[in-house]
């Protein structure tokens, strides 16, 4: 079984996970979200797009009810032992299967919790699953309780997101690389994914983000590629990914001759990078360091070109986004703690005259503030 962690950890999170379980006055636990499955058992899939469940009780007992071809795929990836499949067949209700599968455990009259917020359970399937439960037993929102488990990270997790930092440094090197006039946006692209992958990587949680020229202002990845001008800027968003785990940067590389604007936009976004980083310590909030952010790019006269929140957390995700709940924004009363993993991004989009500049890396909190994990400069690339 490739699973990417020792057994002892894997019994410690079993066992934090069924405390947490109980702590929060449940029988049980109804997971739909692949992060939590994988964290907790190493299942590793996209087959969650379909109907899967992973039931976990106070006790301990675990048990997993998913699509007849991800059966083989659990019993390989994971520790789980009790796999079920329902059967594709015309007319077919998988959460009838997950309702057997909870009476075998016993559930019947219960209280469990279940992650409604979840990819992994899309609306017409809660519909299914509702009406399945619907006086059979009671149940709770419990969308985040894996989630804030699994939020401080361990030595071997921190060592994976170390190793994806690396991978993206690597990304980066590449662009830097090739980036300049005439060159296709694929090329750059193709290499940066290759560097990850040739370090041993995983794909990300979402499409690694290019745009160039007024492309440059989406900071989304869409179809469609374009060759750099003389004169351009090329807007990059990517992560490391090593064992599922993510490191994210971002850049804005100008081509040609540098517009004095975006030079000093990127000036502004050094200087909030630096002050979000001092912010970060361990009781801080994420506010609190939104608020650095703002303070500088909204001192510098980019108020009305900044967004609204300036990073997230980082960790091992799956699709359709490498978003690791929760966001940097304004009032967020969480506090870091040490071994979380956050993203820290400054963007800068002015729609107006068409000019972007954007920068950002990953870091993990310590005992008294953060640490970098990217070894690249924060110095401007003009290609």
């Amino acid at each position: 079984m490739p699973i990417h962690f020792t057994p002892e950890e894997m019994q410690g999170r079993k066992e934090r996970a069924a405390a947490t379980i109980a702590g929060a006055g449940l029988d049980a636990l109804l997971m739909f979200k692949q992060e939590s499955m994988y964290w907790l058992t190493g299942y590793d899939t996209f087959g969650y797009a379909l109907f899967q469940c992973l039931v976990m009780t106070t006790d301990g007992r675990i048990a997993l009810l998913n699509r007849a071809p991800d059966y083989g795929t659990a019993l390989y990836t994971s520790d789980i032992e009790d796999v079920r499949t329902w059967v594709d067949v015309e007319g077919m209700n998988p959460a009838m299967d997950l309702r057997a599968m909870l009476d075998d455990l016993g559930l019947a009259g219960s209280r469990v919790g279940i992650e409604i917020d979840s990819y992994g359970l899309k609306a017409s399937n809660w519909l299914l699953l509702e009406a399945q439960l619907d006086g059979y037993l009671d149940w709770t929102d419990a969308s985040t309780l894996i989630q804030e488990v699994r939020r401080a990270k361990s030595p071997q997790e921190l060592a994976y997101i170390r190793r994806a930092a690396e991978l993206a440094d690597d990304a980066w090197d590449e662009a830097v690389r090739l980036a300049g006039p005439s060159v296709d946006e694929a090329e750059i692209l193709a290499a940066m994914q290759g560097a990850v992958f040739l370090g041993g990587g995983d794909y990300a949680g979402n499409e690694l983000i290019i745009g160039s020229g007024a492309g440059a202002l989406m900071v989304r990845y869409t179809t469609g590629r374009r060759r750099l001008d003389a004169d351009d800027q090329l807007t990059l968003e990517w992560c490391g990914v090593q064992r599922r785990y993510h490191a994210a940067m971002m850049r804005t590389i100008l081509v040609g001759t540098p517009d004095p604007v975006q030079v000093d936009m990127h000036r502004a976004c050094e200087e909030a990078l630096l002050a979000c980083e001092e912010a970060i310590r361990p009781g801080a909030t994420l506010g609190e360091v939104f608020d650095a952010h703002s303070r500088v790019l909204d001192a510098a006269g980019y108020r009305d070109h900044r967004l609204n929140a300036c990073g997230y957390g980082m960790g091992a995700v799956y699709a359709p986004i490498w978003t690791d709940p929760p966001m940097i924004y304004a009032g967020n009363p969480l506090e870091f703690e040490p071994n979380h993993t956050f993203f820290l991004h400054m963007i800068l989009l002015n729609h107006t005259d068409g000019k972007a500049m954007t920068l950002g890396h990953s870091v993990v909190v310590t005992e008294t503030g953060c640490e970098r994990l990217s070894r690249s400069s924060l110095d401007l690339v003009v290609a």
